[in-house]
């Protein structure tokens, strides 16, 4: 999340404590509107983490967020 948050600061020129508000907004806005699933795994997907395993899971999100 911090490397999310970072680039918030850098392309908007907020602070960075302004930034961490908006990231997690955006962030809790996306997880309630997923699939259990998908938002149970978001946190991992901001971070990083290695998602072997969850390829299917993960590309349908780009369908249900408007992306063919």
């Amino acid at each position: 999340m911090d490397e999310l948050i970072k680039l918030v600061v850098e392309k908007t020129g907020i602070s960075e404590e302004m930034a961490k508000v908006a990231v997690n907004t955006v962030v809790e806005f996306i997880k309630e509107r997923l699939p259990e699933p998908i938002a149970g795994r978001l946190d991992d997907v901001i971070e990083g983490a290695d998602l072997t395993g969850i390829g299917d899971l993960v590309s349908g999100l780009g369908g249900l967020l408007g992306k063919k």
